[in-house]
C-alpha cells in the first residue's frame, strides 16, 4: 500500500509577538524547521536562518536555542554556551537544554561548564507531572526527568494536607521511554480535591502545585464543567491562554487535535522538540498539574496536512514511531488497541457522561469502498461501547468537523467520509441512542452546528480549534454561531442532576471573555420526542 497523501499549499503568516522567551513566530514553525536541518546536517543553513532571526529579533530566546544546538554540533562550545546564557537571561528555563534534542545538544551538555551550570540551576524533574486518566477513585501522573531515575508521587487530600497519610506511587524513568515515566494512585475518594508531591531519586523537587479533582462516582448524577479546543501551534505571545483555562477550574482539559505542530513525521528530533517547547511553559505545567489531560491527534501532529496515511498499521513505516513519541508525551487511559493495534481512542466517564475520543487519522484511507477515517477496528469498537454506554450524555469527541458545512470543498473533514458518517449516525438512530453530543477541532475558531436528521432526533456539534494558533479560519454561513477574533476555547458544563439533565456550551475568549453562552436539554437530544 502507497504513501496517500493530499497537499495543500501552506500558507505563510508572520507576526511579531513579545519578548518573553520568543520575540517573534511565524505560522511556518521557522524554529522548529531550523531543528530539522539541525537533524540533517544543515548546520550552515540553520545558522543563518536563526542569526536572521536574531537580527530582527535580538532577545529572541528560541533562536539562541538554536544556535547553541548548531554550535554544539560545530564543537564550538564557547559560542554554545554563549547562546546558552543570552537564552536563560531571555527567560529560558535550563532544563530546555537538558530535554533535548539529546543526541543534537550531546556535545554541549555534556562539557564541563554546562554541567556546572546545570548543577548549579537545574532541577532534576524537567516536565510535569501531568495529571490524566483520573477516575473516581485513581489518577496518573506524568513526569520527565534529566537522567534515569527512581521517582515517586506522594498523593493527600487538599482538605486535609500533611495530617493525612498520603497515597504513595513509585516507577522509574527510562530512556526507552525518553525519560518519562506513568505512575498510578489508586483507592482516592470520589469528588475530592488532592495535592501531589514529586520525588526523584529519594529527594523531593520543587514542581509547579498539582492540585487536582477526582471525578463523581462513576454512573452517578453530576455537575461538572470541561475545557476542550485544538490548535494549539507554539505561539510564545499566546501561551498565557493555558493560566485563561486554569482560572476556569475545569475538571478536565480535551485536547483534540494539532496539539503541537510537527509535520515531520520522519524527524523524531523535530518531533520531540515540539512537544518540548510547551512542555517547558510555565503555563502549560500549572496548568495539566490541576486539570487532568485528555488528548486526541490530528494531522499536524501525526503527519502532514490534511495527511491520508493509509489503513495499515506499520505503512509507512514512521505512523508507528509518531505514535510511540505520542504516547511517550501523554498521559491518556489507553492508546487504541495499544502496541498490536495502535491508535489514540479510548473512552472514559465523568460522573454518568460517557466521552469517546477518535482516532481520525492512523487508519484514514480514501481507497477503500466507502473511504473510511476511523477504519473497521475502530468502528467496531466504538459500536460496542455506545450500545453498552447508559449515560445521561454521550460525547463523541473528533479531531475533525462533524458538519458539512464547515470546510467547504475539503475531503478532510467528515464531509470527505459521507458514507461513514450516515453509518455512524444511523446506528445511533437504529439503537434509538440519546443524549449524543459532538465535539471537534481543526477549524481555527469556536462555533457550534445543528446537523438535521430527518426521521431521527438532531444532532448539534460544539467545535473549538484555535487554543494558541496565530492564523484564523473564517466564520462559516450555516452555523448556529461562530467566534474568531482571537484565541479562544469550548467549555462544556453538564448538570445531569437536573430531572432534564442540561449541557451549557461557551465560547470563552483568551482573555477569559464568555463571548457566547448556548444551552441544550436532553429531552432535545432523544429520539421520538
Amino acid at each position: 500500500m502507497r504513501f496517500e497523501t493530499r497537499w495543500v499549499l501552506p500558507v505563510c503568516l508572520a507576526l511579531a509577538v513579545g519578548t518573553e522567551w520568543c520575540a517573534a513566530a511565524t505560522y511556518k514553525q521557522v524554529h522548529r524547521d531550523m531543528i530539522t536541518d539541525l537533524s540533517a546536517g544543515r548546520t550552515a543553513k540553520a545558522v543563518a536562518g536563526a542569526e536572521a532571526f536574531l537580527k530582527k529579533h535580538p532577545e529572541d530566546a528560541e533562536s539562541h536555542f538554536i544556535l547553541a544546538v548548531a554550535h554544539a554540533q560545530q564543537k564550538d562550545l564557547d559560542k554554545a554556551m554563549a547562546h546558552v546564557t543570552k537564552a536563560l537571561a531571555a527567560g529560558m528555563p535550563v532544563e530546555r537544554f537538558l530535554a533535548g534534542p539529546r543526541d543534537l545538544l550531546k556535545p554541549l551538555t555534556g562539557s564541563e561548564p554546562f554541567q556546572a551550570l546545570a548543577k548549579a540551576k537545574a532541577s532534576p524533574l524537567l516536565h510535569g507531572p501531568m495529571v490524566g486518566a483520573v477516575t473516581d477513585a485513581s489518577a496518573r501522573f506524568w513526569l520527565r526527568t534529566a537522567e534515569e531515575a527512581e521517582v515517586e508521587v506522594a498523593v493527600r487530600p487538599a482538605v486535609i494536607g500533611d495530617l493525612a497519610k498520603p497515597v504513595c506511587v513509585k516507577g522509574r524513568t527510562k530512556r526507552a521511554d525518553d525519560y518519562t515515566a506513568v505512575l498510578e494512585a489508586t483507592g482516592l475518594a470520589p469528588d475530592t480535591a488532592y495535592t501531589c508531591a514529586v520525588r526523584v531519586g529519594g529527594t523531593k523537587v520543587d514542581a509547579p502545585l498539582s492540585l487536582f479533582r477526582t471525578f463523581p462516582k462513576a454512573g452517578s448524577p453530576a455537575r461538572f464543567k470541561v475545557v476542550f479546543g485544538g490548535g494549539a501551534g507554539y505561539t510564545p505571545k499566546y501561551e498565557y491562554m493555558w493560566n485563561t483555562i486554569s482560572e476556569r477550574s475545569p475538571l478536565a482539559l480535551l485536547m483534540l487535535g494539532d496539539n503541537v505542530y510537527i509535520d515531520t513525521p520522519k524527524v523524531r528530533a523535530t518531533q520531540r522538540y515540539c512537544y518540548y517547547r510547551r512542555q517547558s511553559r510555565p503555563e502549560w505545567r500549572r496548568l495539566v498539574g490541576r486539570a487532568p489531560v485528555f488528548s486526541i491527534y490530528d494531522d499536524h501532529d501525526f503527519g502532514t496536512n490534511d495527511c491520508v496515511p493509509g489503513p495499515d498499521i506499520e505503512k509507512p513505516p514512521w505512523k508507528r514511531e509518531v505514535w510511540e513519541v505520542y504516547t511517550q508525551n501523554f498521559v491518556n487511559p489507553s492508546y487504541g488497541g495499544g502496541a498490536r493495534q495502535p491508535g489514540c481512542w479510548y473512552a472514559f466517564s465523568i460522573g454518568n457522561v460517557d466521552f469517546f475520543m477518535l482516532d481520525c487519522r492512523y487508519y484514514r484511507t480514501l481507497k477503500s469502498d466507502p473511504p473510511t477515517m476511523l477504519g473497521p477496528v475502530q468502528k467496531a469498537w466504538l459500536k460496542g461501547a455506545l450500545a453498552k454506554s447508559t449515560g445521561a450524555f454521550k460525547v463523541l469527541a473528533s479531531s475533525v468537523p462533524w458538519a458539512y458545512g464547515s470546510k467547504p470543498g475539503s475531503k478532510d473533514p467528515w464531509q470527505g467520509y459521507k458514507e461513514e458518517r450516515k453509518e455512524l449516525f444511523d446506528f445511533l438512530a437504529e439503537h434509538k441512542t440519546d443524549g449524543v453530543l459532538l465535539i471537534s477541532a481543526d477549524r481555527h475558531r469556536s462555533d457550534y452546528w445543528k446537523i438535521e436528521r430527518p426521521g431521527a432526533c438532531d444532532l448539534y456539534e460544539f467545535e473549538s480549534s484555535r487554543l494558541t494558533n496565530i492564523h484564523h479560519h473564517g466564520v462559516m454561513k450555516g452555523s448556529i454561531y461562530g467566534y474568531n477574533k482571537t484565541c479562544s476555547f469550548g467549555e462544556l458544563e453538564f448538570d445531569t442532576t437536573a430531572a432534564d439533565p442540561t449541557v451549557t456550551y461557551r465560547i470563552i475568549t483568551i482573555d477569559g471573555t464568555v463571548d457566547h453562552t448556548f444551552q441544550l436539554k436532553r429531552s432535545a437530544l432523544a429520539h421520538g420526542r
